[in-house]
């Protein structure tokens, strides 16, 4: 027993030494270590599109892209990887299980004990209200840097038509009371756009880098969580959920009265111990079409006649270490442009996504300065150059194109060629 023992010892230690030979090689090149994988569910199958992937002990995450699959680059070999999804149970690899990329991670749905489920008996507005009066407590209470990766695409039906990405930095202030000094930069980016004349299209909607500080609706309530808003809307309770092992209460939402401007219809998802608001999925009422028109469109061509269809929004956050923090925004627009002598109409599809990779404190590097910020007035595809270079990326954290869109870049690509 003592000799088989030893001899055990003998082959973990050697285990242990080889990782760290392999990591301090990497190192010494200045390479990424990249893990690697697809996420899926474990009863289906079917593959988990913004699943978070994260390394443990770190502030560096990704999300799954629409075929459940992510890249991870880290400095060195994290102690492990925590892959979470909004109803299903988090799963937590160790650095050892993480080194064999790529990686078939399987997650469980989520089955909510009775004993463990906790109904909100009292009125579903009042808990929002105390969500809201508690974001002060819940959320950064200084100022923090964050770099992130964007992406902005457009399809004509059911064709890519445009692709642009980039990596941006982002400076927050606290969020204990209400400041405009938040600001975007773009560190690097690229864009590719058809050659087709038939497929250019010159609409102008609101949106771009800018979303991840005009949409964080913890930062900024007047989108939606402002008592005059609130007022807005009727509240019910749904069944709970969990995110990240954490069970939500969830908040229906729907418009209660006509207003000069379009509401939404959604779900807000509260941390049932925190109560911070984690998760916020909304769908802009487009029973008037003028009014959506109105609030999102900025520019368009004579001759237009542009018609929105539909416009859904996720905002989530991601519980750390005591803190709630934005983690990932994604913006789908659908709408149908018709020209004067054309028969049908031809529709759009236009979506923007931002994921947070990083974040430190502001107090350990620059906040951005006014000049080096996106402004609101800035059209993303102007900042940024054409695709060249095929290891552009090199070791930031991005979100992993899917299938269809990797061709889309292709044929874009060829066709830039010719």
């Amino acid at each position: 027993m003592k000799r088989t023992f030893f001899l055990l010892i003998a082959l973990f230690a050697a285990i242990c030494g080889e990782a760290q030979n392999q990591e301090q090689k990497i190192a010494e090149n200045g390479e990424k270590i990249v893990l690697s994988g697809t996420v899926r569910d474990e009863r289906s199958g079917a593959a988990i599109a913004q699943a978070s992937v994260s390394a443990t002990g770190t502030s560096i995450s990704v999300v799954t892209n629409e075929d459940g699959f992510f890249t991870l680059k880290a400095d060195r070999l994290p102690q492990g990887v925590t892959i979470s999804c909004i109803g299903y149970q988090s799963r937590q690899l160790t650095a050892r299980e993480a080194s064999k990329s790529p990686l078939n991670i399987k997650l469980k749905p989520t089955a909510i004990a009775l004993d463990e489920v906790v109904v909100w008996t009292g009125n579903p507005r009042e808990l929002v209200r105390i969500a809201v009066n508690k974001i002060p407590e819940n959320y950064s209470r200084t100022p923090e840097l964050y770099q992130g990766f964007y992406r902005e695409t457009a399809m004509k039906r059911n064709r890519y038509i445009y692709v642009a990405e980039g990596v941006i930095d982002m400076y927050k202030t606290s969020y204990s009371h209400t400041d405009r000094r938040d600001r975007v930069a773009i560190r690097k980016g690229r864009r590719l756009l058809s050659p087709k004349k038939s497929d250019t299209l010159s609409v102008k909607v609101t949106g771009g880098p800018l979303q991840p500080i005009q949409l964080d609706i913890a930062k900024n309530p007047d989108i939606l969580l402002s008592a005059a808003e609130l007022a807005n809307y009727d509240f019910e309770v749904l069944s709970s959920t969990t995110i990240n092992d954490r069970l939500q209460y969830v908040v229906g939402l729907k418009p209660r009265v006509v207003a000069s401007y379009p509401l939404y219809y959604g779900r807000l998802y509260i941390d049932r111990e925190k109560l911070a608001i984690t998760r916020a999925e909304l769908s802009l009422d487009m029973s008037n079409r003028d009014k959506v028109t109105d609030m999102i469109l900025v520019r368009k061509p004579a001759g237009v006649k542009f018609k929105p269809k539909e416009l859904v929004t996720l905002i989530d956050y991601r519980y750390e270490n005591g803190v709630t923090r934005l983690n990932y925004i994604r913006n789908t627009f659908r709408f149908n442009c018709d020209w004067k002598r054309r028969l049908l109409a031809t529709s759009f599809t236009a979506c923007c996504e931002m994921v947070v990779t990083d974040h430190n404190p502001a107090s350990n590097s620059h906040p951005i300065s006014g000049r080096d910020s996106f402004d609101s007035r800035d059209a993303f595809y102007d900042k940024v150059d054409f695709f060249r270079d095929p290891k552009f990326w090199e070791d930031y954290n991005i979100i992993e194109p899917s299938e269809s869109l990797d061709n889309a870049i292709e044929r874009l690509v060829k066709k830039q060629k010719k």
